[in-house]
């Protein structure tokens, strides 16, 4: 197939890598990898096209002169922007939601709605439109307070604490924008679980946990995560096996959401990204993503075994039922992200990246690209141009064996002023 994916993240990039490996090893036909607009890392293994990824009559048109069989959309914002109902309209297989559906990421109130319409479980939620609004919800929730941007705000609008003053200082923040949702506080652990839809049909992955606290010991500012692992064994003392657990949270929450939109017209066709907690009164929904979560999508997709292009072609074409469950290797996945200085509040870029070549050298490892540019430096070193520069992927036997590969890997690159975590995935290896 000649695929397009849409985006310049970390997460594009693992996607393709994904369909490259696959690809590789099928014996016959290699995909044609093309992503628009990409960055230094996804321009080694796929060609780079200039076209507005938020357009969608342009990159319909971009899909339609270069014989396209199929677009993958990446991020959240062209999702929100209709793209796939432009390239839907035309004809052309697109795997992601709709305007419509994507409101499900887009808004986290129009998510509580057709949660309590699914019967759904999750937290209390109250829409405050004010400062006084505000005020009563804190009153009425107590702490910690939980304060969300109701839109899009790049992993960065939500604050947990307990610290009051704080949380009406992020509300006060956002509320320029829009209203803002106070919820309640809830305590557990958090799994990461996406499900495939056709609209009707669903199929979920392995589960993940990812880490969104930039220092370690879940210390500092909430970021879009700093690292994530797959899978998640502790979940058999609780559930049972992961299988039980994914079979509990598909009845409970992913097939009432996709046959609640569905009911209202807007069929969700692409990814459903569920955040749970697992609370002492069971599994609650957090919030839900309308594509691929980042960092999880990086230790999700090398232990999938099952063609990742089969998967994602049958959501687009509405043929999810003729695909059985997919298939994971026993092999387990971390990941750990280099973020720049300064990051998630003022991120410093335009710094070099060296040694990347002698970190992909280590057993086990790739190295997926979030914001990279280049090589405009001198030497021909890549240049840091976001927050999260660079995932380190590392695959093992078990996760002593993945994180010692993964840091052994991290420690190798240079990136002056560089950050990342050393407890990913710490407590599953002990």
């Amino acid at each position: 197939m000649k695929i397009l994916v849409l985006g310049s993240g970390a997460r594009e990039h693992a996607i393709i890598l994904a369909l490259k490996a696959e690809s590789e090893q099928a014996g016959g036909a290699k995909h044609e990898i093309v992503a628009a607009p990409g960055n230094a890392g996804i321009a080694q293994d796929a060609a780079l096209a200039t076209v507005d990824q938020l357009d969608g009559g342009a990159v319909t048109t971009f899909a339609n002169e270069n014989g396209i069989d199929l677009v993958v959309i990446g991020p959240e914002a062209p999702l929100v922007a209709g793209v796939a109902d432009a390239l839907r309209e035309r004809g052309i297989p697109v795997f992601g939601p709709g305007r419509a559906a994507a409101q499900l990421e887009g808004s986290k109130a129009f998510a509580k709605r057709v949660m309590e319409a699914a019967s759904v479980p999750t937290g209390r939620a109250v829409r405050a439109a004010s400062v006084a609004d505000v005020e009563a919800a804190f009153d009425d929730l107590g702490a910690p307070y939980v304060v969300k941007a109701d839109g899009l705000a790049a992993g960065k609008g939500v604050i947990v604490t307990s610290d009051r003053a704080e949380a009406l200082a992020h509300a006060s923040h956002y509320l320029p924008q829009g209203p803002v949702l106070i919820e309640e506080f809830l305590s557990g652990p958090e799994v990461s679980l996406f499900f495939l839809s056709d609209g009707d049909t669903v199929r979920a992955l392995s589960p993940a946990q990812d880490f969104k606290r930039a220092f370690d010991g879940d210390e500092g500012p909430n970021t879009g995560g700093m690292g994530a692992y797959s899978p998640l064994p502790w979940l058999d003392e609780q559930f049972g096996s992961e299988q039980a657990f994914v079979q509990q949270v598909t009845d409970q929450v992913a097939l009432p959401v996709i046959r609640q939109l569905d009911a209202e017209g807007t069929p969700f066709i692409g990814l459903l990204y569920a955040g749970l907690i697992l609370t002492d009164k069971g599994i609650k929904v957090i919030e839900f993503n309308a594509r691929f979560g980042d960092p999880e999508t990086q230790v999700v997709l090398p232990r999938l075994v099952t063609p990742l292009s089969e998967l994602l072609f049958a959501a687009a074409s509405g043929t999810l039922e003729d695909q059985p469950d997919p298939v994971f290797s026993g092999d387990v996945a971390i990941t750990v992200v280099l973020a720049s200085e300064g990051y998630p509040e003022a991120p410093q870029t335009g710094r070099q990246i060296s040694g990347l070549s002698d970190a992909a050298s280590v057993e086990g490892v790739r190295i997926v690209h979030a914001a990279t540019a280049g090589p405009d430096a001198p030497g021909g070193d890549l240049l840091a141009t976001g927050g999260r520069v660079l995932n380190v992927v590392a695959v093992g036997s078990d996760f002593a064996v993945a994180r010692t590969r993964a840091y052994d890997a991290i420690g190798r690159i240079g990136l002056d002023g560089a950050h990342f975590r050393s407890d990913i995935a710490a407590r599953v290896a002990e």
